[in-house]
This record gives structure tokens, C-alpha cells and sequence, in this order.
């Protein structure tokens, strides 16, 4: 299969491998334990919650990586399922990409980075109204946000490399943090803090289909947190001997985030309560940890992480994406001048239309909601473009395939059922989110026939 001309491969298996890693850890681990654990009510529900998302995560990459090293070009899932199913297919992962999944994710994620700056400077704050456009309030939180946004925008112009290196700094710094949150809460935890009667009663007693129910619906924010592995298979046309390192990273990558996460919810559960999980301020669990272990200094310790986390996190997402609808833009199903390099050989063009979305989304204060309407559209694209795995062995069985999913075909099964349970199971007690999600992904079918009608007027 023809490779992109235009791309320059320079992202090396570390690159890639820590463009996973960062692009994974974002606020998500430091706050969704406590919804989780208000939801599941147990230790070893919450922890479980966490082990089956790593199941699901790490079976995906497993049978992921065949897709990517067959087609290793720009565009990623986009292109997955344009090959497996057509393109309309593709072009509504594209737009809801675009129109949420990850615009939605840059917004909440620079939102959160401002939200931890203002520990340190209090003058940024939700609260503190700078101007007013129309009837819209701007706070100096959201002019924060937008800031970053615009910066890392224009900073990821550059050629790629200069991208994947701030990502590898921030990635070894995030994973360094994080392992020092988990040794400070074991370490202080078996110093007396902590004690090992917080895991009990590890279950409920009786589990019945509306515990399951119930369980499945809390794992959203897991699923969440344990999501964009994929998006280091949107800059496939920019790495390095691809048919062996997206796999490679897509393993590698997946497991090292799952660990983490285990062993920091293990923390938490070892130094607090599962009371005070739940009623952790905001949410956020992993200050409450802080603050339990090292006093005062654990809540800048925790912002100070937080914001380390996030900036990393909004590097590897705003980069990655973009290339996606460059693809699309190549395609002629998004807007012509998306798919034009600069002299970097770079889709700046699609940088600066991502950036301005996610800003008007940050202006909007309806990311978190948007964020939660899309959980159930993603989890079906994941189903979907696993399932093409199956489609393009029947269909395409002379396509080159470097890479063999492991376990084909048991382990693709097995992630297809998981995924298409906890989807149903979002439907079934996350209805309206859901429904809203499935809207959103509809309202591209109209836009996929202007754009190919438009695209077939300019030929």
C-alpha cells in the first residue's frame, strides 16, 4: 500500500511508544476513582473496575496493531474503517473526532491544566470573570486554557521530532511522578497511615445483574482515562519502520499506563477508606491521598503533577489528531486546505481548524457533558474497527500483514464481546449520554454527502 509521500518519518519506537504513554495520562487517573468508587461501593469492585479496563485496553492494542502495520499511513482508525467498511464509515469516526472526541478532550484537558495553576496562582480561577463577549463570561481559567491550546498548536508547526521530544520529556516526567505518588502512599500507608483493613469487605455480599449493571456503567471513567492508545496509529505516516514499532508501542505503551494506574488505585485504597474515595472533594482522590500523607505540601505536590500530567497529555493529543484530518482532507472529506503540509511537513492547516474548535469548546463550558455523550460513540468505533480486522482477512486476503493480531482469532472475539458489553451497558444505564453520543455521530451523514458532493464539483 502506497505510503505518504509528503510525511517525514522521523518518530522513533521510543517516540511513539511515549506518545502512547502521554497522551494516556492525563487528570483522569488523579480524579475518577472516586465516581467509580461511588458507583461500585467496594474496594475490590473498584479495583476490578480498573482490571477489566486494562483487559479491554490491552486486548485492543493487541489486535489493533495488525491494522496498523498493514496500513501504516496518516489518518489511523480513520483509514481502519474506511478500508474496512467504506468511507462514509471512516468519515463519521473522522467527524466525531473532530467534532468532540478529541476537540472535547483538548478543551477539558487544558481546562483542568489551568484549574491546578490556580493552586499556585489563585488570580486563575473559574470564578475570576477577565471580560464578557456577548453572553459569554471569560474567566482567566478559560484564558488559560486557550493559551496552552494555541501554544502547543503552534509549537507542534515544527517538524515532528520537535513534537515527540517535548512529549518524551513530559512522559518520563509524568511516570516518574506518578510512581512517586504510588511510593509515598504505600510507603507512608505502612508507616500507619495506611492500613490493609481498607480493602475489606472487598465485594459485596450478594451480586446480582443490576450490581454488574451498575459496575459496568462506573468503568465510563475508566474507559476514559485508558483511552487516545490509539493515536499514535494517526501519525503511521510519520513513523519509523512502522510495520514493527506501532505494534511494538501499542503493547508496550497500553501495558506500562494500565500498571501504573493499578498500583495508584492500590494507593489510594491502602491510605484511605473507600468512604473517603467517595467523598473526596471534587473528585479528586489523589490530593485527598497527598494531603493525608504529606499534609499541605501534598496539595502542591498534587497540582504541581496535575499540570505536569496535562501538559504532556495535550501535547500527544493536539499533534497526534491533526493528522487524521489531513487524511480526510486528502480523501476530499473534510476541508481542502487540512490536507496541505507546511514547509515542516506538517498539517498546519489542520493544527490551527483543531485549535480553533477546541477553543470555542473551552468557550462553551459544555465539553465535560460532550465528553460524556461521546464514551459510548467511541466504545462502538472501537467495536467497529476491531471487527474489521475479520472484514479485511475475508475480503483482502492478499493485503500485506507484517504484523498477525495475537490470538486471532479468540483475542480479537474476546475484545469485540467486552467492548459490545460494556457499550450495551452504557445504553442500558447511561441512556440519555448515550443517545446524545449516537446523535452527534448521525449528524455527520448529512456533512459526509456536502463534502463528497462538494469534492466531485471541484474534480
Amino acid at each position: 500500500m502506497a505510503k505518504d509521500s509528503g510525511l517525514s518519518k522521523q518518530l522513533s519506537l521510543l517516540d511513539s511508544t511515549a506518545i502512547i504513554i502521554g497522551s494516556m495520562i492525563g487528570s483522569g487517573i488523579f480524579i475518577v476513582s472516586a465516581e467509580i468508587a461511588t458507583k461500585v461501593e467496594t474496594p475490590g469492585m473498584l479495583i476490578l473496575a480498573w482490571v477489566v479496563t486494562g483487559i479491554i485496553t490491552i486486548l485492543g492494542a493487541l489486535s489493533y496493531g495488525e491494522l496498523a502495520a498493514a496500513m501504516p499511513k496518516a489518518g489511523g482508525q480513520y483509514i481502519y474503517l474506511k478500508e474496512a467498511f467504506g468511507p462514509l464509515y471512516g468519515f463519521l469516526y473522522g467527524w466525531t473526532l473532530f467534532t468532540v472526541i478529541q476537540t472535547g478532550t483538548i478543551a477539558a484537558v487544558a481546562v483542568a491544566f489551568a484549574k491546578f495553576t490556580g493552586v499556585f496562582m489563585p488570580e486563575i480561577s473559574g470564578e475570576n470573570i477577565l471580560f464578557q463577549i456577548g453572553p459569554v463570561n471569560i474567566s482567566s481559567q478559560q484564558l488559560l486554557a486557550i493559551s496552552i491550546i494555541i501554544l502547543l498548536s503552534i509549537y507542534n508547526y515544527r517538524e515532528v521530532k520537535a513534537g515527540a521530544l517535548l512529549q518524551n520529556i513530559f512522559t518520563v516526567t509524568k511516570v516518574a511522578a506518578l510512581l512517586l505518588l504510588v511510593v509515598l502512599g504505600l510507603y507512608f500507608g505502612y508507616q500507619g497511615i495506611g492500613s490493609i483493613e481498607n480493602f475489606s469487605p472487598l465485594f459485596p455480599d450478594v451480586i446480582t445483574l443490576t450490581t454488574i449493571g451498575i459496575f459496568g456503567a462506573a468503568m465510563t471513567g475508566s474507559l476514559f482515562s485508558a483511552d487516545a492508545w490509539n493515536n499514535i496509529t494517526y501519525t503511521a505516516g510519520e513513523v519509523k519502520n512502522p510495520q514493527r514499532n506501532l505494534p511494538l508501542s501499542l503493547l508496550l505503551g497500553t501495558s506500562t499506563v494500565i500498571i501504573l494506574y493499578l498500583l495508584a488505585n492500590f494507593a489510594y485504597i491502602y491510605v484511605l477508606p473507600i468512604e473517603q474515595i467517595q467523598n473526596a472533594e471534587n473528585g479528586r482522590v489523589a490530593t485527598l491521598m497527598m494531603n493525608t500523607v504529606l499534609g499541605d505540601k501534598g496539595r502542591f505536590f498534587m497540582a504541581a503533577m496535575i499540570m505536569i500530567s496535562t501538559f504532556g497529555c495535550l501535547n500527544g493529543i493536539i499533534l497526534t489528531a491533526a493528522r487524521v484530518y489531513y487524511a480526510m482532507a486528502k480523501d476530499g472529506l473534510f476541508f481542502k486546505k487540512a490536507g496541505s503540509l507546511n514547509k515542516n511537513h506538517v498539517p498546519a492547516n489542520s493544527l490551527t481548524m483543531q485549535c480553533i474548535w477546541a477553543c470555542i469548546l473551552c468557550f462553551s463550558g459544555t465539553y465535560n457533558d460532550l465528553l460524556n455523550y461521546i464514551m459510548f460513540a467511541v466504545m462502538i468505533f472501537y467495536v467497529l474497527t476491531i471487527s474489521g480486522l475479520f472484514v479485511l482477512r475475508i475480503r483482502r486476503p492478499e493485503m500485506e500483514r507484517p504484523y498477525k493480531a495475537f490470538g486471532y482469532p479468540l483475542i480479537p472475539a474476546v475484545y469485540i464481546i467486552l467492548a459490545a458489553l460494556v457499550t450495551l451497558n452504557m445504553l442500558i444505564y447511561q441512556t440519555n449520554f448515550s443517545l446524545y453520543g449516537l446523535i452527534i455521530i448521525l449528524l455527520g451523514i448529512p456533512v459526509y454527502f456536502i463534502f463528497k458532493k462538494t469534492s466531485k464539483n471541484l474534480q
